[in-house]
């Protein structure tokens, strides 16, 4: 694969490397990443960040909800909080896409491999039910179909060829009261030379600070 200049400069082994190309992956299962004027606006009077880059390269997602309905162990119960799970994860997928790629500097083809996911699941009671793993499995397993994994939508006897970049460590927890099923967040990693590049260019923080986002939309 020869699609980014910081992924192929990257020390990921050879053994490792992904072998296709993310985008080719988001649009076979139908993620929608929407428009530019839709996903990259102003941070101003926002109470919290979306995406923090770290120099070193690890960047911080916030969480984000999803389903509609509190979890038990009912199993179609659990398979509405595994299907918002993953709709979850298409949110910050496509978020991710733009902070990555606003300014022009990457994309998520720069994605060396996700570090840590945590998944918040709605279990109202005290978090008596077990429907923390399975119904966060659905956040998990989306991840590793668009950059690589043991349970990606691609992989046979356990091993998807086009790598492992999508799976990560994980804590996934219940008793918390809510009008969705799950918040789950996630920290990936990218080549320290495009976070770097990133906050050179625009700052560490997405969106945008209003004066980042004039220079960016100046720039297109």
């Amino acid at each position: 694969m020869n699609v980014s200049k910081y992924y192929d400069d990257a020390i990921i082994p050879s053994e490792l490397r992904r072998t296709f190309d993310v985008y080719d992956r988001i649009k076979d299962l139908g993620v929608q990443l929407g428009t530019f004027d839709d996903n990259v606006v102003s941070l101003a009077n926002a109470g919290i960040a979306g995406v923090v880059f770290q120099e070193s390269g690890l960047v911080y997602l916030s969480g984000t909800s999803g389903g509609t309905l509190p979890m038990s162990d009912d199993p179609e119960t659990i398979k509405h909080g595994f299907q918002g799970a993953q709709e979850a994860a298409d949110v910050l997928i496509t978020r991710l896409h733009w902070a990555l790629s606003c300014g022009g500097e990457g994309d998520l083809n720069d994605v060396l491999y996700t570090v840590k996911a945590l998944g918040m699941v709605v279990t109202p009671g005290g978090g008596v039910t077990s429907a923390g793993p399975p119904v966060t499995n659905g956040f998990s397993f989306r991840w590793q179909s668009i950059f690589g994994g043991p349970r990606s939508s691609y992989a046979e006897n356990g091993v998807d060829s086009g790598g492992f970049a999508g799976i990560h460590a994980r804590s996934a927890i219940g008793g918390f009261d809510g009008k969705f099923s799950i918040e789950p967040e996630i920290i990936v990693a990218i080549p320290p030379q495009l976070a770097q590049d990133i906050i050179r260019n625009r700052g560490w923080l997405f969106p945008l600070p209003p004066v980042m986002l004039n220079k960016v939309k100046a720039s297109r």
